[in-house]
């Protein structure tokens, strides 16, 4: 039986292209079927074999795994397709902080020889599903990995939000908006309103108000069996709501979204044991030593 890859990669820096040649030819030589999104191969300059295929997520069943080659964008791009096959994700951070990614450029030889030996684990990410009406009719119906923000469409007003948690009644809001977030997404848009950091492997869902004019605006963390109710309140200006930065909708007043675990999950490729603390040190580039050094 033929073994498949799916290759999504960043197009837009030379250097993310020579290593996605690399990772293609090493896996055709390892004897993998590689599919590539039609719209990238023109400008990854790929050796002759790879299988161009559209963005159409049916495409990546039945693939081994997905290589997601480039920054935290390139990894949501993928997910979107990986998610509904059910196949493992693998990043490597060509990009800045890749926080998502489990390998650098560095490490592509090793990485391609465990792929091909099937020297790794999987795991589980949690992910949200939401969905948006307004007057009985479906606006929006999609998920996020990280997280789904719903902000305010005129930057000059304010937004008037009511949020329910388990179906009672939590705070109204006037605000720049509110992000429900998982775990994984702790470190992304939640982190930068002000959220806490989250250890991937802890099952919770995050609610954070985003400038919140409120005595009460701090950030919550919640089980992952709890549901998200959030209405724009009629009288109050559009809102635009947002899955992983990616996917947008512009929200009339009196709309309601919903958010709540994902029946779905991601499925990570774990290559080596590696402590969330290490990550955090790394990408975030934290001071252990101190300004006075390392005394232990």
């Amino acid at each position: 039986m033929t073994r498949a890859a799916l290759l999504v990669a960043h197009t837009g820096r030379r250097q993310s292209a020579a290593h996605a040649r690399a990772v293609a030819q090493d896996l055709l030589a390892a004897g993998f079927e590689v599919r590539v999104l039609t719209e990238e191969v023109g400008d990854l300059d790929l050796p002759p074999g790879v299988i161009p295929v559209s963005d159409d997520p049916a495409n990546a069943d039945g693939v081994e795994i997905v290589l997601a080659m480039g920054g935290d964008g390139t990894f949501l791009r993928a997910a979107e397709l990986a998610r509904p096959a059910k196949a493992p994700m693998l990043g490597i951070n060509t990009g800045h902080v890749g926080f998502l990614a489990v390998a650098e450029t560095g490490d592509i030889d090793r990485v391609i020889a465990d792929v091909v030996a099937g020297s790794y684990t999987v795991h589980e990410r949690l992910t949200l599903d939401v969905h948006a009406e307004y007057d009985g009719r479906l606006i929006a119906d999609s998920f996020a990995l990280n997280e789904v923000s719903v902000e305010k469409g005129q930057r000059a007003q304010m937004l008037e939000l009511l949020v329910d948690v388990d179906g009672r009644p939590l705070s109204r809001y006037g605000c720049d908006g509110v992000v429900c977030a998982t775990p994984t997404g702790s470190t992304a848009y939640a982190f930068s309103a002000g959220g806490p950091v989250v250890w991937p492997e802890v099952e919770a869902l995050l609610l954070v108000p985003i400038s919140a004019h409120a005595l009460f605006s701090k950030p919550l963390v919640t089980a992952p069996t709890s549901t998200f109710s959030i209405t724009v309140d009629p009288y109050t200006s559009f809102a635009t709501m947002c899955c992983d930065g990616r996917r947008t909708w512009d929200l009339p007043p009196g709309a309601q979204i919903t958010v709540q675990r994902g029946d779905l999950p991601v499925r990570l490729v774990r290559l080596s044991p590696r402590p969330f603390t290490d990550t955090l040190v790394a990408k975030f580039a934290l001071p252990v030593d101190g300004w006075r050094g390392n005394r232990r």
